[in-house]
């Protein structure tokens, strides 16, 4: 590769300084002549136009213009040309004063000129040429192009000019730009990387006939989720095929590609604005320190584990229950070649010993506590192992956190904690209480947060939507007045990091979660999505299951601060005033009974909620 390098630039360069000296060549034979071939010694100008050759090519050494892919050369590239020629043209000048005692005014100027033309058609031809033979690279037949789908592209901006740039150098991809659409009128009916401006977005329906339009991708990563939603329901009224570039938040990298393509998916319809974080703030706390993450192989602790290795922290501990799931999340992150240590833990939060073991050994500085159970039906079934994992588990963890004085421990709850129907949410509401109580006495900054349901995660309803839909229908859903709270994963993970920043001690940070959604519409819309009809997937209703509530809350009326102290997070601090230790023993008293365990735990957690009155 060095020597490909090498061979191009010393190859430019010869051409450049050949270049340069026919310019200087030409333009004395067009200013003088035969008949006063003898007014400028010969001499004189092969030495000029020697020394304008050398200057060209040291200057453009110097910056960078060699190292320049003229295939992808824009108009800085172009100014940087100019001004090395100029530069060189005046130093030229400066040559013939002070070494050649007679300076060639007019020579010197129009060889500047015609140099320009000759450099910059040299450039031209190696765009071309770089161009010719990428499209030669990927010549198709012309029935395999033909059988592209005619696609219309949602905004003729930044990301819609690149896209469709790069669609145009792919032709294996499936779709063909055949026209934009846009809302800026200056751009009405200009032809943008080949390709026109038909039209506005309220102008979809006649385009889409009028151009026989197979396909619609959506490319404003900028819009607003509401614009959003609004662009996408209606494309999809229109159009089978709908696709989109991911929002502006998720292209991290800044760069558009086709491959950054994707189907719309029910994540673009839940109707929430893209959350902002406090990337400095977050990143002093991360940045070359040691995290450890609980659950690490799970949906929300290894979402965590992906957001949190952007802020450099020296260390990522991987703890994990499930062999399988810690070696997927370790082999994904070092995929991403970040130079950070990751250490995959195998240990169970139930065993105490072994955390100590742990937190000895590597020190970690900030916990994020996500291992759980959480699958309500399944824990109203085994309430002891609840117990086990969410109560005792959490309070192994947070102890050993204190016991090492580590910096900031944040704990997952979930909105079932609030007074909870069940034996997880009571579980969950029992931990918060041990996590709060640590936080009033310990050093270690101890934070709760609160959240609801996230799409795409284990147990939620999307995958089984969605495996359902594939096994042909129906779709099940337990009540058609069924609502929950929702937000993506990314953005749960994003928001817990940025909650645990603000902990100050003790606090229960809520997450604002937007409008609760009907489970039923959930599910109407991902059989839209999947391509059918409810007439040919059915929606049937299975009724309520064993502990679980009609509507979720994330706190109890009048507990909630009006004022978010960041943006999407309340805090809140609830307190208790029977004793832990008083709440343990009654657990443990009737551990053995698994109905009486279930009504002691539901009674425990309402009985404290019904009292806790001081909030923030």
């Amino acid at each position: 590769m060095k020597f490909y390098y090498y061979y191009r630039t010393l190859t430019l360069a010869c051409i450049d300084a050949v270049a340069l000296g026919l310019a200087m060549g030409f333009t004395y034979f067009f200013l003088y002549p035969k008949e006063l071939f003898e007014l400028i010694d010969s001499q004189l100008l092969f030495q000029s136009a020697g020394v304008f050759a050398l200057f060209f090519v040291t200057l453009a050494f110097l910056m960078k213009l060699y190292r320049v892919n003229w295939k992808y050369a824009s108009i800085q590239e172009a100014m940087t040309l100019t001004l090395s020629l100029g530069l060189s043209s005046l130093s030229l000048v400066m040559y013939q004063m002070i070494f050649l005692g007679q300076v060639l005014e007019r020579i010197t100027i129009l060889s500047f000129c015609i140099g320009l033309l000759l450099l910059g058609a040299i450039r031209v031809a190696l765009r071309l040429l770089g161009i010719g033979q990428h499209w030669r690279k990927y010549a198709l037949p012309r029935r395999m192009v033909k059988s592209r789908k005619r696609t219309l592209v949602i905004g003729a901006g930044r990301a819609g000019r690149s896209l469709v740039r790069q669609l145009y150098a792919s032709p294996f991809h499936e779709l063909k730009p055949v026209a934009f659409v846009d809302d800026d009128p200056k751009n009405m009916h200009f032809i943008i990387q080949g390709i026109e401006v038909v039209g506005t977005t309220d102008d979809l329906e006649s385009v889409i006939e009028k151009h026989q339009i197979e396909a619609i991708v959506l490319a404003i990563p900028s819009l607003t989720q509401q614009r959003r939603i609004e662009l996408i329901t209606e494309a999809k009224t229109l159009c089978k095929n709908v696709q989109t570039l991911p929002m502006i938040e998720e292209l991290i990298t800044g760069k558009i590609s086709v491959s950054a393509i994707r189907d719309v998916s029910i994540e673009d319809l839940l109707g929430r604005e893209p959350v902002e974080l406090d990337i400095s703030g977050i990143k002093s706390e991360i940045e070359g320190r040691t995290i450890l993450v609980t659950g690490a192989g799970g949906s929300i602790g290894s979402e965590i584990c992906r957001q949190i290795i952007q802020f450099n922290p020296t260390t990522i501990l991987l703890l994990g229950h499930g062999e399988n799931s810690i070696y997927l999340i370790e082999r994904e992150l070092r995929g991403l070649q970040f130079p950070i240590n990751l250490v995959p833990i195998i240990a169970d939060v139930q065993d105490r010993t072994r955390l100590e073991e742990v937190f000895e050994t590597h020190k970690p500085q900030v916990v994020f506590h996500a291992a759980a159970h959480k699958h309500v039906p399944l824990m109203e079934a085994n309430p002891y192992e609840s117990v086990k994992n969410n109560v005792y588990g959490t309070k192994n963890v947070a102890e050993v956190a204190d016991l090492f004085s580590v910096e900031r421990f944040v704990m997952i709850s979930t909105d079932k904690a609030v007074n909870p129907t069940n034996v997880m949410g009571s579980t969950k509401r029992i931990a918060e209480m041990i996590v709060q109580d640590l936080g009033r006495r310990s050093q270690t900054k101890f934070a709760v947060v609160r959240f609801g349901n996230v799409l795409g995660s284990r147990g939620s309803v999307i995958p089984l939507f969605k495996s359902q839909i594939l096994a042909g229908g129906p779709v099940t859903v337990t009540h058609p007045e069924m609502t929950r709270f929702f937000m993506t994963i990314p953005e749960a993970s994003r928001l817990v990091i940025q909650a645990g920043i603000l902990a100050d001690g003790g606090e229960v940070f809520v997450l604002d979660m937007g409008e609760p959604v009907k489970i039923v519409d959930l599910a109407k819309n991902m059989i839209e999505l999947s391509g059918f009809t409810e007439d040919e997937m059915p929606i049937v209703f299975s009724g309520i299951r064993p502990g679980e509530k009609m509507y979720e809350e994330l706190l109890k009326d009048g507990e909630v601060d009006p004022e978010a102290i960041y943006p999407k997070i309340f805090v809140g601090r609830t307190r208790q005033k029977e004793s832990l230790e008083h709440i343990l023993e009654l657990v443990n008293q009737h551990k053995e009974s698994p109905l009486q365990l279930r009504n002691t735990l539901l009674d425990i957690a309402n009985d404290v909620s019904t009292r806790e009155k001081n909030f923030i």
